[in-house]
């Protein structure tokens, strides 16, 4: 990922924090069917390694998973907030003209080589830690135990799973650093005033250090 360095973000619990709130990542591998990619959700255990470990499944039939299991690195997309950025928000196009738009937005990229595994209590496992992530603040949150044994047990015959270690994290935050104050200012108030919801989160997010 090009990153200049106004935008650059390394910072591991922000790095974090935005694989956390990323729910859908896409993980992308290069192998003897070439370039191949899935959107995923994934969990992050921060305290493996001195990056964090990645855990995830693909199913069976989505031959991704020979990539992993032949030891090609994988690169684990994390998508934040994006905008596009107007230069009628910046003050300063009014003195000189000196404005092209462009796209504020956060990412952050992990790469590392995984491994697989197709064990069913670990796989039972590792279902019912993303089920319990994304059923947390339900009214009745769904657990994988509400659902009879055999058929659960089923089901993971048909996936496999995945630890990725990061052996390498990159972070771009391009939230306007490289403009001026009152720039910033006018990019923020531009995002925050748009009927947009995506727009007003990178607002939010630009009030942020």
């Amino acid at each position: 990922m090009y990153i200049p360095s106004a935008f650059r973000d390394t910072d591991l619990d922000s790095l974090h924090l935005q694989i956390e709130q990323t729910r859908l990542a896409v993980l992308v591998t290069h192998g003897q069917q070439g370039l191949q990619a899935s959107h995923l959700p994934l969990l992050l255990k921060r305290d493996e390694g001195p990056n964090g470990t990645l855990y995830g499944h693909l199913a069976k039939a989505n031959l991704q998973w020979q990539d992993l299991a032949n030891g090609s690195e994988a690169l684990l997309i994390f998508a934040g907030a994006d905008a596009y950025v107007s230069p009628n928000f910046y003050p300063s196009k009014a003195v000189d003209g000196k404005a092209v738009p462009t796209w504020n937005y956060l990412a952050v990229h992990a790469y590392g080589c995984a491994e697989v595994f197709d064990d069913p209590q670990r796989l039972h496992q590792l279902l019912g830690s993303l089920s319990e992530r994304h059923e947390r603040g339900r009214p009745q949150p769904w657990s994988i135990d509400d659902a009879p044994v055999d058929y659960i047990n089923g089901m993971l015959k048909a996936i496999v799973g995945f630890a990725l270690p990061i052996e390498r994290l990159q972070g771009k935050r391009k939230t306007s650093q490289n403009r001026s104050s009152a720039d910033i200012e006018g990019v923020r108030k531009g995002l925050s005033e748009s009927p947009d919801p995506l727009d007003n989160q990178l607002a939010a997010l630009m009030r942020q250090p």
